[in-house]
Formats: structure tokens, sequence, C-alpha cells
């Protein structure tokens, strides 16, 4: 649980840190807009976007390695892309350096991002519940989301930390950079713990014809459409809330930035504390009740919790943590209802490349929806969209097999 919590964490601090200081990179490494401040900030989501159509390639390839050659190999190989990306990006020219290479800069670096990031879910997702015993695969799965958010959360307190005693012109200039650098020093301590880990990969398994590379999506067609239905809307509300919500506060009610900020470190800390009992709770009751608590909560209350948001720090803060609270039901339970849907053979392929490719579709594309529609003067659609697919997801939830109590194939 050290080896997949610890790197996991650090994969995340690398991936969110970006999301974290986008305004920042928006004025560094993009062009300038002409008579709209929105349209660098809008590039810089693009390139967030983009990243994460680099995710299902590789879920599907880093799946494939962990599938042939082990869990334990997948998660260093991440672990080390993920530093070198990170390390990229801390190093990227400005727009006023070096013109148009520095935004295909930042592009390249997110890609090896994305790539990193896809293959460390599949790969992670499938160490952790295979270690868990009996009757504990949920709270295992729990700490997918509880590390996933202790990244987010050193992101995000590193991000408020600089912005609190750096001068905005010092800020501007260099102390943008200084979470990617740090970012790249500690994926090397994430490999150094994750090389000792004990491989759960079955050894009976690698007597077996190894998996070819789509050999999940062959012969496993409908559980690969099962995952991209329960991920759908989860993926968005948590892009949603975790890290587009400052940004939207921002937007629509002029909230001060260190306000956005410090109000999403609170929340996050208030949500990887959360995760652990939604964990136990669906080892206990099942993993549907609890998918169908997020599931039907968000699509009932997102437009209304949204709409409450009034420009005060205090108000930001309650709305998020409400989310946070709805949003447990989903994140408690993902990897252990990823990883139950698939036999050990594929299990880590299967899961990586359809659950990859829907967060690439509606998380990734959160933030960049979000600032469009604010763009065309409609920011109030912005909130359906959340609950029309957490509403979609809801019907894949009532549908969906119990699998908590069950043995799971290894």
């Amino acid at each position: 649980m050290l080896a997949a919590s610890v790197g996991n964490a650090v994969e995340w601090y690398d991936w969110y840190a970006y999301t974290f200081l986008a305004a920042y990179l928006a004025r560094q490494v993009f062009p300038p807009g002409t008579g709209n401040s929105l349209v660098p900030l809008l590039s810089t989501f693009a390139v967030f976007a983009v990243g994460f159509f680099m995710r299902p390639v590789g879920g599907l390839l880093m799946g494939a390695v962990a599938d042939r050659r082990g869990r334990r190999t997948a998660l260093t190989v991440t672990i080390l892309l993920m530093g070198g990306s990170s390390l990229l990006v801390g190093l990227t020219p400005t727009y006023a350096a070096a013109g148009v290479l520095a935004p295909v800069v930042l592009v390249t670096a997110r890609l090896l991002q994305g790539l990193s990031v896809g293959g460390e879910f599949a790969a992670s997702t499938t160490f952790l519940v295979e270690s868990a015993g009996p009757g504990r695969r949920g709270l295992f799965s729990s700490f997918q989301y509880v590390s996933t958010s202790v990244g987010q959360l050193a992101a995000s307190g590193t991000a408020a930390f600089l912005v609190a005693v750096l001068p905005a012109d010092a800020m501007d200039g260099w102390g943008w950079r200084v979470p990617f650098l740090l970012g790249a020093v500690l994926s090397l301590a994430g490999f150094w713990i994750r090389r000792g880990a004990e491989e759960t990969r079955g050894g009976h398994h690698a007597e077996d014809r190894r998996p070819g590379l789509l050999d999940a999506l062959r012969h496993h067609p409908r559980a690969s459409l099962l995952i991209c239905g329960i991920t759908a809307g989860g993926t968005l509300a948590y892009y949603t809330w975790t890290s587009y919500l400052p940004t939207y506060a921002e937007l629509e009610t002029g909230i001060a930035k260190e306000d956005a900020l410090l109000a999403g470190t609170l929340s996050l800390a208030f949500f990887a504390a959360l995760q652990p009992l939604g964990g136990i709770l669906s080892d206990r009751f099942g993993r549907r009740p609890a998918l169908l608590f997020f599931g039907l909560g968000f699509a009932v209350l997102v437009v209304p919790l949204l709409r409450a948001l009034d420009g005060s720090f205090l108000n930001l803060l309650l709305v998020q943590c409400a989310g946070m609270v709805l949003l447990t039901g989903f994140t408690s339970v993902s990897a252990a209802v990823n990883a139950e849907t698939f036999p050990a053979r594929v299990r880590a392929a299967g899961i990586g490349f359809p659950y990859s490719l829907t967060v690439a579709l509606f998380g990734g594309t959160a933030p960049y929806v979000g600032t469009l529609v604010k763009d065309l003067g409609r920011p109030d659609l912005f909130p359906w969209y959340v609950a029309v697919l957490c509403l979609v997801s809801s019907v894949v939830y009532l549908r969906l097999p119990e699998t908590a109590g069950k043995p799971l194939d290894r």
C-alpha cells in the first residue's frame, strides 16, 4: 500500500501542479490575447485537455506491461516518465524568450505526463486491489484517491504557499517553475520506494500466453463499455470539483485567487479523510449503493450548489465540501469496481484503456468546456452539463451487478 500510495501521490502532484498554476502558465508560455483576457487561459486549458488524450494510450501500453511483466515493473516506469516530464515543464521557456517553441515544449511535456498518468491508474489500481485481503477491497481501493488527493493537496498547497509569500512579479517570473522542479525530485523518491514493492501478479500467469495489446477489448467488450459508463459522470464531477472549481469561482464571482486556492486546499484535505470511510462502507453495504449516492446526489444538487456561490471564502469552502461528500460515493469504490470487472490476465490493460479514454473525453475537457461557455456568455449551461452526465451514469449504476464480497480472480 505504501509503494502504491506514495508513488501515486507523487504522480498526481506532478499532474495537478499544472492545473493550479494554469493562470501563470497562460501569461508566460502563450501569446497574449487580443482584446480578450480569456484567450491565453483557454489555450492553457486546451493543453490540459490534450494531455488527457494521451492517457488512453498510456493506459493501454502500461496496462499491457503490467499484465505481461508485472505490476511493479509498470509502476516504476510510470513514475520515472512523470518525473522527466515534470522537469520539462519546469524548464519550459517563456513565449517572450522563445516564441512558438514555448507552447511546443509545454505540449510535449503534457503529452508525456498524460502517457504516465494513464499507465499509473491502470497499474496502481490493479496493484492496490490485488493486495487486499478478503472483505477489504473497498478499503484498499479508497487509497487510490487518498493518495491522489494527497498529491493534489500538495500541489494546491504548494501553489497557495508560493502565491502567499512571493511578490506577483517573482511568481510570474520564476515562482511558477518551483512546483514542477520539486515534482521531478519527488519522483526519484517514489521510484526508490516502488523498487522494493512486492509483486501481486500471480506467478501462474507467467506460464500463460502473454495477453495481446487489445485482448481485453476483443474478449471483454461488455466490461470495457461498463467501465466507460461507470466513469463518465464520476470523472466529470471529480475534475469539476477538485480542479476547475477555484477557477470557476474566480470567473463567476470574482473571488480572490488566494482565497480560491485556500478553499480548494482545505476541501481536498477533507476529501482525502473521507475516502477510507467510503471504502469501508462499500465493503459492508456494496458498491452499487455508494455509486448511486454519488450519481443521483450530484444530478440533483450540482446546479443549486454552483448557483449558491456568492464570492465569499466560507461559501466556496462549504460548497466544495458538500460536493466532496457526494463525490466520495464514486471515488472510494472506483478502483475496486474497475478491478472486479476484469479477470487478472488482462486486468490492468482492461481497466487502463476504457477508463482513461472516458476521463479524456469528459474529465480532461471539463475546465475547457467551463471556460468556453463562460467566454460564449452562457456559464449557466455548465452545471446542467455535469448534472445530465451524472444522471446518465446513474442509469448504469442501477443495472450494475454487485461485486462486493465476491472472490477476486487472481
